[in-house]
């Protein structure tokens, strides 16, 4: 069986440049509604799978609620500058016109 946050890893990979998405809509998307926190953690530890774009997820707010998990003061932000996302203050400005929901645009029975 495979591990939650390798399941968070899969989606996390799944989400399209230039668009984000956030730790609660993963974790909703898995059937662990209540484990936003859960992915935030995978999201830490994603730096062992270098094909996961951590980058992509942020809170449900578009704040860059992980940016410390990055190295570089402002690599997460500049990663997302990099993919035409607009940044202000650690925050995705416009945040409901990139965010990409994987409920939307994944099947679930693939995941779970």
């Amino acid at each position: 069986m495979t591990s939650f946050y390798d399941r968070v890893y899969e989606v996390a990979k799944l989400i399209p440049y230039g668009r984000v998405t956030s730790y609660g809509a993963i974790a909703k998307f898995l059937g662990a509604a209540r484990s936003a926190r859960m992915v935030g953690y995978a999201m830490n530890g994603s730096h062992i799978h270098l094909d996961v774009p951590a980058h992509r997820v942020v809170n449900r707010k578009g704040l860059l609620t992980g940016k410390h998990h990055f190295s570089g003061t402002n690599l997460m932000a500049d990663l997302l500058i990099s993919e035409g996302i607009l940044v202000k203050e650690n925050q995705i400005q416009d945040f409901e016109n990139y965010f990409w929901d994987p409920s939307e645009n994944l099947n679930q029975e693939k995941f779970i």
